[in-house]
């Protein structure tokens, strides 16, 4: 798989595909379509070219905070809601609140929870072997990196792979149209920052600049953040357990995903609500997910079971008894 791929989509299908993501997905299906997709890659390059606007907009305490929380609120709905929850269903919780934290995850621009959860269900499957889309071992760091998603390969939705959550039409519309929440999310930045500039002036923000920061910039850190655990994670750190695979453990990376970069453990027990296994492992998402839990907005979160924490001693667990991950 290389970048050098043939394209055999039509340019119509591709101009179609940035309002519907699933145009066209039965024909790349029998026709075995591969190479990237240079149409659908226009909106990922523009949005790292955007950066560029901080020169012309300037900046603002309250712009740059409001990039802050809005990055840490979003990592928090793709680490603990397209991963723990519709990837690896590692708790439960209402029907509201799976399709609020749908509605932020897919504001981070890595497209719908479907097609985001159905991927990684599949990488657990066939971590780091050629079957592996973003195994850095097998097709390189970029590919791993960001290369992968922009394939016309991996561009549709696996419905096979994620029945259980493609059952709600709300989950399939935000995955299918995963144009409208960013767009709409980019216009209520740039909303946000001209409200301000006109019932709060002192605060030196305005319209422009908030969608520089609050949009662009806030989500283009998002990428590469996130994109580290699918590169990096099976690169550098240290392995606790015998996986069958490269995922390593990583406390930097654990820091600024929130948890995510204690990937050796996660590919151990995928099942697992936690990640950092041992109480020195910070992992923020876990805590966050707990104070849910004490709210009563999720529950039946599963723990990291006691044989599993014993595991390392033998520097393995028998297949048998590990978790599927789903």
């Amino acid at each position: 798989m290389s970048l050098k791929e043939e394209a055999t989509v039509s340019p119509w299908t591709t101009l179609l595909r940035w309002f519907d993501s699933y145009h066209g997905n039965d024909d790349d299906m029998e026709q075995g379509v591969s190479g990237v997709d240079w149409g659908r890659i226009i909106p990922f390059t523009g949005m790292h070219l955007a950066v560029v606007a901080v020169f012309w907009v300037g900046w603002s305490p309250v712009a740059v905070w409001t990039a802050i929380g809005l990055y840490a609120l979003r990592m928090f709905a793709i680490t603990g809601f397209y991963h723990r929850y519709f990837s690896h269903k590692s708790f439960r919780t209402s029907r509201t609140l799976q399709f609020i934290f749908g509605v932020i995850g897919a504001s981070s621009v890595q497209r719908g929870p479907l097609w985001w959860a159905a991927n990684h269900r599949l990488h657990h499957i066939h971590s780091d072997t050629p079957e592996d889309v973003h195994s850095p071992l097998q097709h390189g760091f970029l590919w791993s990196h960001m290369g992968w998603f922009l394939s016309r390969r991996n561009f549709r939705t696996r419905l096979d792979k994620i029945r259980d959550f493609a059952r709600f039409p709300e989950l399939r519309f935000i995955d299918r149209y995963d144009v409208v929440v960013p767009t709409l999310f980019g216009i209520s930045m740039f909303l946000y920052g001209e409200l301000l500039k006109y019932v709060a002036p002192g605060l030196s923000t305005n319209g422009w600049q908030m969608l520089v920061w609050g949009f662009v910039i806030s989500t283009v850190v998002l990428y590469h953040m996130t994109f580290t655990i699918t590169s990096l994670a099976h690169v550098i750190g240290h392995r606790r357990y015998e996986t069958g695979d490269n995922s390593r453990n990583h406390f930097i990376l654990a820091l600024i995903t929130f948890g995510e970069g204690w990937h050796n453990n996660h590919h151990f027990y995928p099942s697992s609500v936690r990640q950092g296994f041992r109480w020195w492992e910070l992992d923020l998402t876990f805590y966050i997910l707990r104070a849910f839990q004490m709210l009563g907005l999720i529950w039946d979160m599963r723990p990291v079971p006691a044989r599993v924490l014993k595991a390392n001693l033998t520097g393995s667990l028998p297949e048998s008894k590990r978790s599927k991950g789903i």
